[in-house]
């Protein structure tokens, strides 16, 4: 199976069956009843390792597969006949995988629908959320018992009938998920939702958050056939002995870690290691720390680290998740220059909200690649950036000083984002560069 190229070349990933049985007999063991009343809407790419595991893990347990696309999903999805329904309302599952870019656009329309319902609607949906999320968070003064089941029924059942009103547990990997919509998931679908923390090599497998941890922002412990440890990264400041939390590069070993790459020895020798004892070992790039509990949390990544002209080091997949939660962001790729002291970014603007805003505004355009290039349209998408940068608490230098608005959408087809919707750094560094000297005034 080949990675997803989201930074570099896709390399081709050796599995073995011993590898993919290891991690489904590990999540077979961490998912809660999970049986043959199961049924699970399949629509990520086949060749995704976390749809691969998740395909073999439902017949192992006689549970059934529906398959279905992203652009399917929902009744309102974009390729969905007007009147007829989404793939989750004809099937109605129990089980979803997802990554974080599917769940992120799934909250969004609901609160795009809140706010356009706006009174008696509007005031009650945050009534229940607020009550909610307080229970969540641990308070006993938040809506339990009879209060949650009230709320349920006469607020979060439409939330729920979105995604065919029957899911009880969902598994997110692929790409860090906001404490936002974690708790959306939470609250909304009235579901548990684990992090899974693994790659294609290492067949999925490594840390797994328990159905019933409800913290957000970390991965869980290691899943039963994986070692995980941590080892020192001293140019990026990152070390076993720091306090209070041990923190450094990833390393994941166990039975899951596949062989190496196909027809590519230096990059083998490179990534994995074999100690005294026989244990493989594959060494992530991918910075973490150990909470006291045993649980993981991905705190960094070794090549998205980019040092500014003063010093300061920018981790670029940090500040994107944090500016990703703006209403105005489909996605974004955050650039640095390491002669300048300050960031920039490029936005793939979400058409509606821009659309919604603009027509509020009575702002005139004749198309959305017009309205992106407008003065206002811009301070109007980087004022919410710089707003969800102040909640993230990011430094002054993290945050991009500039922003370009595009209107074409960044899909698999165009080649600037993975089958998971991970972004493509080096593709759409180089598809762009025009418009990123630009931002830098050159």
């Amino acid at each position: 199976m080949y990675t997803s190229g989201s930074t570099g070349l896709p390399k081709g990933v050796m599995m073995t069956h011993g590898n993919i049985v290891s991690t489904v007999s590990a999540v077979m063991t961490i998912i809660p009843n999970i049986g043959k009343n199961d049924v699970y809407l399949a629509y990520l790419p086949m060749a995704h390792i976390l749809e691969l595991i998740a395909e073999n893990l439902l017949p192992a347990v006689g549970g059934s597969i529906g398959y279905g696309t992203p652009l399917t999903l929902t009744d309102t999805s974009n390729k969905v006949k007007k009147g007829t329904k989404g793939d989750a309302s004809a099937l109605m599952p129990t089980l979803m995988a997802s990554v974080p870019a599917i769940l992120d656009r799934v909250r969004d329309g609901v609160f795009k629908k809140v706010n356009a319902k706006g009174g008696l609607s509007k005031k009650l949906f945050d009534l229940a959320y607020a009550r909610r999320l307080r229970a969540i968070n641990g308070s006993w003064f938040g809506a339990w018992g009879l209060e949650k089941v009230l709320w349920n029924f006469f607020v979060f059942k439409k939330v729920q009938a979105i995604m065919g009103g029957r899911i009880r547990y969902i598994l997110c990997g692929g790409a860090p998920l906001s404490a936002d919509t974690q708790r959306f998931i939470n609250i909304c679908l009235g579901a548990p939702i684990s992090q899974g923390y693994g790659l294609t090599e290492t067949c999925a497998g490594g840390a797994f958050s328990d159905f019933d941890d409800t913290s957000a922002g970390r991965v869980g412990p290691p899943i039963p056939c994986s070692y995980i440890k941590l080892v020192d990264w001293p140019e990026g400041g990152y070390s076993t002995t720091d306090s209070p939390m041990p923190r450094g590069e990833i390393v994941i070993g166990g039975a899951n870690v596949t062989p190496g790459y196909f027809k590519n020895e230096e990059k083998t020798r490179e990534s994995y290691k074999v100690d005294e004892r026989g244990v493989r070992w594959f060494y992530t790039g991918d910075v973490g720390r150990f909470h006291a509990d045993g649980v993981l949390e991905i705190i960094d990544r070794k090549k998205d680290i980019v040092k500014l002209q003063h010093g300061e080091y920018v981790s670029l997949g940090k500040v994107e998740a944090a500016l990703l939660v703006s209403p105005f962001v489909d996605n974004i790729m955050l650039y640095a220059d390491s002669f300048q002291t300050y960031t920039v970014a490029l936005v793939d603007v979400s058409h509606s909200a821009l659309s919604e805003w603009a027509s509020k505004q009575g702002i005139a355009y004749s198309d959305l690649s017009e309205l992106c290039q407008k003065e206002e349209a811009v301070k109007e998408v980087h004022a919410s950036l710089l707003k969800e940068a102040k909640k993230a608490r990011l430094e002054k230098f993290e945050t991009p000083a500039k922003v370009k608005l595009l209107s074409d959408p960044w899909t698999p087809e165009t080649g600037l984002v993975t089958g998971a919707l991970k972004i493509k750094r080096d593709i759409i560094r180089k598809t762009f560069q025009e418009e990123l000297s630009k931002l830098y005034g050159k």
